[in-house]
């Protein structure tokens, strides 16, 4: 199954092109299925504080939708699919699920951008990386990630490792936390996503790691996969990459929705 679940579109702020745009690259790539999942508003901030360089305004939003679900009535030779992109802020999830629920998505993935405010894969806040404790930013970010697959509001966990993007790591062994995490998504049966877009990035490095993926599939978390297209040429970047990387932490399926429900389908 050759899917994209992670593109993005000029309405978020910092991508280009059309909807139409990455459509045509997904039928050049061969692509069975596409998945847009735009950033969701800032729902967390009052819309005076809300930065239109990262999400769609509130009022874009009910077009995201009638457009996806248009495009995907005239174009039957391509499964697309209405997905959404939802930071998790925590103290604010009634908010994010009452919007949510105004809308038939097939899936939501849910993202972790900041940790107490701090956007981790902010290119402005790249150098403070080089006075912060790798430990402990490492530990709140996974904190805030397990809660978010906690909440119930997510079908998928984006880019799970995000927190790595521009190279820097603790020096500190990583696998208790990777393995709490596992298991914490695992009995939340919250999907992950295997994100090819840290190739891109000086991670160099698929998120997540191929540690982390093979406990994921030690606890049977289910994965799908996205290339975190912000241009029309980026979608299905690295697939056979991401194919390799889910065959070598022992998938041989990955998982498809529909509505919101999970079916499992072949590599």
């Amino acid at each position: 199954m050759f899917s994209d679940y992670h593109c993005h579109t000029n309405l978020c702020g910092h991508a280009s092109g059309e909807m139409e745009d990455y459509i045509a690259a997904a039928r050049l790539k061969g692509l069975q299925e596409l998945g847009f999942s735009d950033h969701l508003p800032m729902y967390w901030l009052p819309e005076s504080e809300r930065n239109p360089g990262l999400a769609m305004s509130e009022q874009e939003l009910p077009f995201y939708v009638a457009k996806v679900i248009k495009l995907r009535e005239e174009n039957n030779d391509l499964s697309i699919k209405l997905g959404i992109e939802a930071d998790y802020i925590p103290g604010n999830n009634t908010a994010l699920n009452r919007l949510l629920a105004l809308y038939p998505f097939d899936y939501v993935l849910g993202s972790v951008h900041f940790v107490n405010g701090w956007a981790v894969d902010n290119p402005a806040n790249k150098n403070e990386y080089e006075h912060i404790n790798l430990d402990e930013i490492y530990a709140a970010y996974f904190s805030c990630l397990q809660s978010a697959a906690r909440s119930g509001l997510f079908n998928i966990m984006a880019h799970p490792d995000l927190i790595k993007k521009f190279g820097y790591r603790p020096k500190s062994d990583l696998t208790f936390l990777y393995e709490q995490t596992a298991r914490i998504i695992a009995k939340a049966n919250v999907c992950i996503e295997v994100n090819t877009a840290g190739l891109r990035y000086p991670a160099r490095e698929i998120y997540p790691s191929l540690e982390l993926l093979r406990l994921f599939k030690k606890y049977g978390v289910p994965a799908t996969v996205g290339s975190d297209a912000h241009l029309p040429e980026q979608v299905g970047e690295d697939w056979e990459e991401a194919a390799l990387y889910l065959k070598e932490a022992g998938y041989r399926e990955v998982a498809a929705f529909s509505g919101r429900r999970l079916t499992m389908v072949k590599i």
